[in-house]
């Protein structure tokens, strides 16, 4: 019975061992795998065996992109302005091997390695610089901790400036510089708006006068031309007349040239001409004396027309 447990014991104890020496590596991980102490290799994703007692795991190592937020750091700026200011890093570790070996912390190494940077660099700027330099001040922190960091197996792929918290009196000041400019720019603002209310005013003036001048004037064309479209009507009547009395003395005699007429119906014409003529609001009218004459000279006349 003694023998049987003992078998059952040593049993197990090799199943135990030989599942320890069974390891799975997952997804984005890495295992630094020693042997005797010393580093033998590096295991990637799957299924791996290692020797038992001789071998160890000396680091499991994720290979994701990690996010460290560091808490606000002491800085001074060139014009010896003291400011707060936390980091966020991303990095990722890319070597395993340098990673387990590179350093002891390296997750502290970054956070110092950050502070001290970031101080060398915000030393070279002024407080307007470091307010408004982020992006440089971004790049500059991650090419230096890049190179930094190489030896250790990690990439540093971006430093962002989280916050910068300059003291309570920069603060003020600057809250009393932003009403100033705000204020500056309404009034700027107000200027401009009357002076474009202006210059729109003068201009609806000028183009409300030019439209007057421009209907004064067509008015005017339109008047000369109905005077002188009146003008030429009145003419064109006035000779429409002229032409229908020579047209009815012409139609008289030829009238009186086809009725052949003598001596007495031209004296009796005449008499209705000198007559006519009595009708007017002349007080004196004189009758020659010799009336057959003129009733000769009138027969002579047709005469000569009927000729």
């Amino acid at each position: 019975m003694g023998v049987i447990i003992a078998v059952v014991v040593l049993a197990v104890v090799i199943l135990w061992i030989l599942a320890s020496c069974i390891k799975i590596v997952p997804q984005a991980k890495a295992v630094v795998l020693e042997r005797l102490g010393g580093y033998r290799t590096t295991w990637s994703v799957g299924l791996h065996v290692k020797a038992p007692f001789i071998d160890r795991v000396a680091k499991k190592v994720n290979l994701k992109e990690q996010v460290i937020d560091f808490k606000p750091q002491p800085v001074i700026t060139k014009d010896n302005v003291t400011m707060q200011i936390d980091t966020v890093v991303f990095f990722q570790i890319t070597d395993p091997k340098l990673y387990a070996y590179g350093v002891e912390n390296p997750l502290m190494a970054i956070e110092n390695l950050t502070a001290t940077t970031l101080r060398n660099i915000i030393g070279d700027l002024e407080l307007d610089q470091t307010l408004t330099s982020r992006e440089l001040i971004n790049t500059k922190m991650r090419t230096q901790l890049d190179v930094a960091t190489d030896p250790w197996g990690i990439k540093v792929n971006r430093v962002e400036l989280k916050n910068i918290i300059p003291p309570r009196e920069i603060q003020d000041s600057m809250e009393k510089q932003m009403k100033a400019e705000r204020e500056r720019r309404e009034k700027i603002l107000q200027a401009e708006g009357e002076k474009k209310s202006t210059i729109l005013v003068a201009e609806g003036k000028k183009e409300s006068a030019i439209l007057d001048a421009e209907a004064e004037k067509q008015a005017a064309i339109l008047r000369a031309e109905a005077k002188k479209e009146a003008t030429i009507r009145e003419a064109e009547g006035q000779a429409q007349a002229i032409l229908k009395v020579q047209e009815a003395n012409a139609e008289g005699i030829r009238l009186i040239k086809e009725a052949g007429a003598d001596s007495a119906v031209l004296q009796l014409k005449s008499l209705e001409a000198f007559a006519k003529a009595a009708d007017g609001q002349a007080t004196k009218i004189i009758i020659p004396s010799d009336i057959q004459g003129i009733a000769g000279g009138i027969k002579s006349l047709v005469e000569v027309a009927k000729d």
